[in-house]
């Protein structure tokens, strides 16, 4: 399947391919370490133009895929992926995503899940979509509840940052399965 025309217009935001010139803007958001701290190493700190270029060159993540950048205002400021599964696990895809910290505290990350997740289970055809959380990101963890993801399980001292182990959370959503109840 080809992306090249997505464009996803929600409250506040779209959500549209990568495109070159959104060099600068990915520059001056993603060199932040407190948007940084609770993701994975391969979103290095400090964001160097050679970390972005290779981005937005397709040698970080396959932007071939449901890679989308989270437009507000006219300037990239985040990203929201759907890595897919192989083989047995092709039914399901982790979720990912990071917003500029200028943008937090809006409810606008909660708003971009919202559109994307239905979008992207029926684009890939997803039964069940997955998402890991650094214990140290609880705004994270609230977006994935708000969107009807159940919490289901802690890996506990899975992922060693430089201020020690963390417990990263395991939150999961099926297709057609109603929230829970809270």
């Amino acid at each position: 399947m080809r992306w090249d025309d997505v464009r996803i217009e929600g409250d506040g935001f779209v959500l549209r391919r990568w495109r070159d010139g959104d060099l600068e803007t990915l520059l001056r958001h993603a060199d932040d370490p407190l948007v940084v701290r609770g993701l994975s190493d391969r979103f290095p700190n400090p964001y160097t133009r050679a970390d972005g270029e290779a981005f937005l060159a397709g040698k970080v993540v396959d932007l071939s895929g449901p890679v989308l950048a989270i437009e507000i205002d006219g300037k990239a400021c985040g990203s929201i992926d759907a890595r897919q599964g192989t083989g047995e696990r092709a039914h399901s895809a982790e979720l990912g995503y990071w917003l500029a910290r200028v943008h937090w505290n809006r409810g606008i990350m909660r708003r971009v899940v919202a559109a994307y997740v239905p979008w992207v289970m029926d684009a890939l055809g997803l039964t069940r979509l997955q998402a890991n959380v650094l214990d140290l990101n609880p705004a994270s963890a609230r977006v994935l509840v708000c969107s009807g993801f159940v919490e289901e399980g802690r890996l506990r001292g899975a992922i060693r940052k430089a201020d020690g182990l963390h417990d990263l959370r395991l939150f999961g959503l099926l297709r057609d399965e109603p929230p829970e109840s809270g």
